[in-house]
């Protein structure tokens, strides 16, 4: 069958692919060809930069066109020269040479790719795909569910909710404030993602500049490389290196991003218990149906779908921070097979932000549920009374408290007063003790801005 939606084995491509084509920019086959050429190209200018050879204005126009207008047919055209070079690299800089021929620079097409061995290349588009992706994509889609969890938090701020420790009803707490432990989660797990550095290896076939030295032994090559990945990529250079980069901070990266998922796994499955117990009703929209079989029902779909991407990005986030720092010797090949995945885990990430989004907009607040459960659940209030009690210094308030309420399902409003009733306290103390209740037992949180 033709490659369609409905024929792809991967679901990103087929069912998902709607929502996520646009990442084809940076992960496709596609991309990365593009990501090369542009870097082989970025390369050549800074050689007639740093004065190794003579460009014209008109010249640099022509080379920078070669970027700007690279489209498939240019690499359909590299995968052809691939099929006959069985070298996904070495096609690029033959490609690049053809087009210094259509240019009318001829004479300069041994600098293409000039000293370089494939990894200088492939160990700076990568990061160079890589860090676009995550600050075109992947930063801006987690900062606006970090923000819509804030907002939420903040408009549930005063919304008095029964905790639940153990899955058993605890003291009381907001649902704005439990809201805001992941929006907090998120900010800080941002701020520490952003601090890794976007780095690349660029130092010929075994991290050393061997080629260059010898052919220009008076020209400072670790001066230059720094230059240039720095300046011209806006990646930071890896010192030391052997052919292949270390893949280190990848890993720092796909290890936050990891952290991230579990975070929103965790959301999740707490969004779902909150519509288990119907503090949460959901939107309805005209046409859908909640079950095949159970008219009545609507399920928490959409976080459940971004339950179980999450956990497949994190697999495979798992596995390409294991294996990618690990090469044998100077280099060996498996790097390359799994970073071509780059693009999976990141995918099946955005697309599980896009399912939170969505579920967290079809939320609808079910306030007399949740004040319901508050109102049913006065024993909470025994963590309350034996506290004061202590403060009072009265003795053994802790087991008085727990032979009360422990294992007793049938503590109310009135078993409480006649509780404190018979306490032996001051008739101030009483009176304390009296005004407290479910609903206003619930500490303070600093302000949710």
């Amino acid at each position: 069958m033709e490659l369609q939606a409905l024929t792809a084995l991967s679901p990103i491509d087929g069912r998902y692919r709607h929502q996520l084509q646009h990442l084809d920019q940076y992960f496709s086959e596609y991309a990365l060809i593009r990501y090369r050429t542009e870097v082989e190209i970025a390369y050549f200018l800074f050689l007639s930069e740093k004065k190794f050879f003579r460009l014209t204005a008109k010249e640099k126009t022509g080379l920078n066109r070669i970027t700007e207008q690279f489209n498939t047919e240019h690499a359909t055209h590299i995968k052809k020269l691939e099929a006959v070079t069985n070298h996904d690299v070495k096609a690029v800089e033959y490609f690049l040479r053809d087009e210094l021929d259509k240019i009318g620079l001829s004479a300069l097409k041994e600098w293409v790719h000039f000293g370089l061995t494939s990894q200088d290349i492939n160990n700076t588009a990568i990061p160079l795909l890589w860090k676009k992706a995550i600050e075109e994509e992947y930063l801006p889609a987690l900062t606006n569910l970090q923000l819509q969890l804030q907002k939420l938090a903040k408009d549930w701020n005063n919304i008095p909710m029964l905790a639940r420790t153990h899955g058993q009803p605890a003291s009381p707490t907001r649902l704005g404030k439990e809201i805001m432990v992941f929006a907090e989660r998120l900010q800080q797990q941002i701020q520490l993602l952003a601090d890794i550095p976007f780095t690349g290896k660029f130092g010929g076939a075994t991290g050393n500049f061997n080629a260059h030295a010898v052919a220009f032994p008076k020209t400072d090559w670790i001066k230059f490389g720094n230059e240039f990945l720095e300046k011209k990529l806006g990646l930071r250079r890896q010192q030391f290196t052997t052919q292949i980069e270390h893949y280190d901070h990848l890993a720092a990266q796909m290890d936050a991003m990891k952290r991230i998922n579990t975070i929103l796994i965790d959301l999740c499955r707490d969004i779902w218990a909150y519509v288990s117990l119907d503090y949460f009703k959901q939107k309805i929209k005209k046409g859908e149906v909640g079950s095949s079989a159970m008219p009545h029902k609507v399920n928490p779909i959409d976080f459940e779908n971004a339950e179980g991407n999450l956990g497949i990005a994190n697999a495979l986030f798992e596995h390409l921070s294991l294996k990618l720092p690990v090469s044998r010797l100077q280099r060996d090949l498996t790097d390359s097979t799994v970073l071509r995945n780059l693009g999976v885990p990141f995918a099946h990430t955005i697309l599980s932000f896009l399912s939170i989004q969505k579920g967290l907009g079809k939320l609808v607040l079910n306030e007399d549920k949740i004040r319901k459960d508050l109102d049913q659940n006065w024993a909470v209030l025994a963590e309350a009374i034996q506290t004061i009690l202590r403060r009072e210094n009265y003795p053994h308030p802790y087991e008085a408290l727990k032979a009360l309420t422990r294992g007793n399902a049938g503590i109310d409003r009135d078993s409480l007063l006649a509780f404190i009733d018979s306490l032996k306290v001051s008739k101030k103390v009483k009176l304390e003790l009296k005004s407290l209740r479910p609903d206003n037992y619930l500490g303070k949180n600093p302000k949710i801005l």
